[in-house]
């Protein structure tokens, strides 16, 4: 009987250690190899400016107000309170210490594409790479480039305020595994090249979705609602569904471009809540971007 007893609790110690085995190598960091961003050449600073304003960088990481005041010191935004716990964007300035001065261009471009820090933990997803993880490594290095060129802070970045289980970074893991790619959010009927690059800014850079699609309880979009609205972020009221369906499904190419630029509906309504950001920023993008955006939400599937 010992013996069947001793038998018996080795193979659970044998399974569990497979079990944990299998799990960590699931739920790991997975990095790129610094050769995904070697040879890649100067950074095109105009490009990267432009996706600086694409990407909204400054909306989360700089204090309110800090673009109209011309100050693009991005040593970290307001506190972002969800249902997972408060977030607080950190310091990204080209400061050595209190930023990420001292990151390579691989730092950057796995903490963009993969979700993984220079230390190589994993990056919670409120940071929004759940998108970026679609953008070009040439894209990354232009952006990287640009950031370069910004002010430093010496600002410290706030510890997030999350709870357990949230506080495991390992289960950041987990998240990865179910929801966590960089295939095209949606599949388009569509070859035309206006359309393809509006889909490249919405799915990618603009992270769009981040707040127009709907999530399940672990934070993953739901299947089949991709930009259909979805609870405000950060508690109060709702983000629109802009698929055609929707709220803007009335709205041509034209309205939508003009909206992105100007901030009025063609019902002479103005922006407001949270977008009122988001808009500041399409407004210093070229206008062939924002009539690619325009042209992607025409041509997504309509949810209603």
């Amino acid at each position: 009987m010992a013996s069947f007893l001793t038998k018996a609790l080795g193979t659970v110690v044998v399974v569990g250690a497979i079990g944990a085995a299998g799990f960590w190598f699931v739920t790991r960091p997975q990095p790129l190899p610094e050769t995904a961003f070697a040879d890649l050449g100067a950074p095109d600073l105009k490009n990267g400016e432009r996706l600086f304003w694409a990407g909204g960088c400054i909306s989360c990481h700089a204090g309110k107000g800090a673009g109209d005041a011309g100050d693009l010191t991005l040593g970290g935004g307001e506190p972002l309170t969800t249902a997972f716990g408060t977030f607080h964007a950190p310091n990204i300035s080209p400061d050595e210490k209190a930023g990420i001065g001292s990151w390579s261009l691989a730092d950057f471009g796995n903490a963009m594409l993969r979700g993984v820090d220079d230390e190589g933990h994993h990056l919670y997803p409120a940071f929004p790479y759940g998108s970026y993880a679609r953008m070009t490594p040439k894209d990354v290095n232009d952006l990287w480039g640009y950031l370069k060129t910004l002010p430093k802070s010496d600002k410290p970045s706030p510890e997030h305020e999350l709870s357990f289980p949230y506080n495991i970074r390992m289960a950041v893991g987990g998240w990865k595994f179910l929801y966590f790619n960089d295939k095209p959010r949606v599949e388009l009927a569509s070859a035309d090249e206006k359309v393809r690059r509006g889909q490249y800014l919405v799915e990618g850079p603009g992270h769009c979705g981040e707040c127009h699609t709907p999530r399940d309880g672990m934070g993953g979009f739901l299947k089949g609602q991709w930009l259909a609205g979805a609870p405000n972020p950060e508690g109060k009221g709702k983000i629109p569904n802009i698929t055609p369906g929707g709220e803007i499904g009335s709205w041509s190419e034209a309205d939508i471009a003009g909206y992105l630029e100007t901030g009025m509906t063609p019902d002479f309504d103005s922006v407001g809540g949270s977008m009122v950001e988001v808009q500041k920023n399409m407004a210093r993008l070229p206008a062939e971007d924002r009539e690619a955006i325009a042209a992607y939400l025409k041509a997504v599937p309509a949810v209603k």
